[in-house]
């Protein structure tokens, strides 16, 4: 295996003509499905430069980037949460783990589950970040989602996941 490149936060990976790239500034990436009063839900979006576009998104962010690599999962979800929505959640729960895009990375993703939100703050990120927060009617999702991409957004991927977790959790 070698490194053909590293840059600041990515290294470009070979291993008998596989090419992938790896972070190494980070554990894991905390995925966060919020619940708010059992019928709503909160996506953020943001302008993503490598596919040049607005993508609408759970809130997620890097564990353990910075001076606290060992930083616990469960409260840097909690963190990503408070940062990017502005709600904080009494209640966070793990649901599972996997990779993001296995033929490209070994990043992998971890998400968890958020209830008991309250407000306390505006959210919309950190310094350099541009978030915008939308507390959607779960009702109202699938017809708001289909606005947003002919709009011309991106919907990630984990949303559809993320919302049949939801979806089942509210069930019960």
């Amino acid at each position: 295996m070698k490194v053909c490149y590293e840059g600041k936060f990515l290294k470009f990976m070979d291993k008998e003509g596989w090419e992938w790239v790896e972070r190494h500034n980070c554990r894991t990436v905390a995925v966060i499905l919020p619940i708010l009063d059992r019928d709503k839900t909160v996506f953020v979006e943001q302008y993503r430069k490598p596919v040049a576009c607005s993508v609408i998104e759970f809130p997620a962010g890097l564990v353990g980037d910075g001076e606290d690599y060992m930083e616990n999962i469960k409260e840097a979800a909690r963190r990503e949460l408070i940062e990017e929505t502005g709600y904080d959640s009494a209640k966070v729960s793990y649901v599972t783990k996997g990779p993001a895009s296995a033929g490209l990375s070994n990043e992998l993703m971890e998400i968890f589950l958020a209830e008991e939100l309250t407000e306390v703050g505006e959210g919309g990120g950190v310094e350099g970040e541009d978030i915008t927060v939308h507390v959607i009617k779960l009702e109202d999702v699938d017809e708001w989602l289909s606005n947003q991409e002919k709009s011309g957004k991106l919907i990630d991927l984990k949303v559809w996941a993320g919302l049949r977790v939801i979806e089942n959790k509210i069930k019960k």
